[in-house]
């Protein structure tokens, strides 16, 4: 009988070739942020662990701050028999950004391959798209896009001294500036400037110049308190209103330019602590973005180290 008449048989002489599973084995994702290192560890695929240490961003922390978080966290998600560590942090512009936090995660998994990305990358692929732009507004913000063809395009991420626009630190920045402005103006504190003043712990508008030029306090600090922007902004202070406002079209500006350059319409999706969380931003994201022409705005339902699934699984 031929394999012909009997299907089930297979021939002798041939080998037949199948694709490996790329998210067999262990993968750990990591996503550095300018707060926080949110690590997951997958096995097979499948989530198993979830832990988040202190930033081991080296543009917010010193380097020997970045490694302790990162042996902090590897001690509390597990190192061991890894086949893949996939990195996504914001400031990686260059091949040598790249291999320097490579090499803080390397002695942690010294059998792994350890794959570093900017982590738009992350926020583009945890939206469940392979094409499209990203845009994160968090500490920082930044927008990266990538088209059909493979082109790609990045706007923002300069750092919070040349740029950041929309993001926490630049909401914190001018949570002060507007409390300053007032008191040149010798206009009373208002409910901004007298929860940013308890905040900061200190009793007069004149002693946030000082304090914001002070080693003591960094990027981190000052984004930390756009939190009393959206407070405030909630409650109904005009002021807060128009700087959410703002930071939504600065950030749909960034998302507009790489759209522009990569010759896309959508979909354009929107991540970072602000970007998931803050809604009179993101309603100001989506206004400015419609008008130029672009509907297909979402705001990201799924953490970005997520995105390491989709990254993984797409063909190299």
């Amino acid at each position: 009988m031929t394999n012909t008449e009997n299907p089930s048989a297979l021939p002798t002489d041939k080998t037949v070739a199948y694709a490996p599973n790329p998210l067999a084995g262990v993968v750990i994702g990591l996503d550095i942020g300018g707060t926080k290192t949110h690590g997951i560890r997958f096995e097979d695929g499948v989530p198993v662990a979830d832990e988040s240490a202190g930033s081991s961003n080296v543009q917010n922390v010193s380097r020997e701050e970045a490694a302790r978080n990162i042996a902090d966290l590897f001690g509390r998600i597990g190192g061991g028999t890894v086949s893949r560590v996939y990195a996504g942090s914001g400031g990686i512009d260059t091949e040598e950004d790249a291999a320097a936090l490579a090499s803080l995660i390397q002695p942690h998994v010294p059998d792994a391959l350890v794959t570093v990305v900017h982590d738009s990358r992350l926020l583009l692929a945890a939206g469940h798209a392979s094409a499209g732009v990203a845009v994160i507004a968090g500490t920082g913000s930044a927008a990266w896009g990538r088209n059909a063809d493979g082109g790609e395009a990045r706007a923002g991420g300069w750092g919070y001294l040349l740029g950041d626009e929309g993001s926490g630190y630049w909401l914190g920045r001018e949570a002060v500036r507007h409390s300053l402005r007032r008191m040149n103006q010798g206009l009373p504190a208002d409910e901004l400037t007298t929860a940013l003043l308890q905040s900061c712990g200190v009793d007069h508008p004149n002693r946030l110049i000082a304090l914001f030029h002070s080693p003591e306090t960094g990027r981190r600090f000052w984004a930390q308190q756009a939190r009393h922007v959206v407070a405030a902004a909630a409650a109904g202070h005009p002021g807060s209103q128009a700087m959410l406002d703002q930071a939504g079209r600065d950030l749909g500006d960034l998302a507009l330019q790489v759209l522009h350059q990569i010759g896309l319409g959508g979909p354009v999706i929107l991540g970072g602590g602000l970007g998931m969380n803050v809604e009179p931003l993101q309603d100001s994201f989506r206004r400015h973005l419609s008008s130029a022409g672009a509907t297909d705005v979402r705001v990201l339902d799924q953490e970005p180290v997520f995105g390491v699934l989709q990254l993984l699984a797409e063909p190299a």
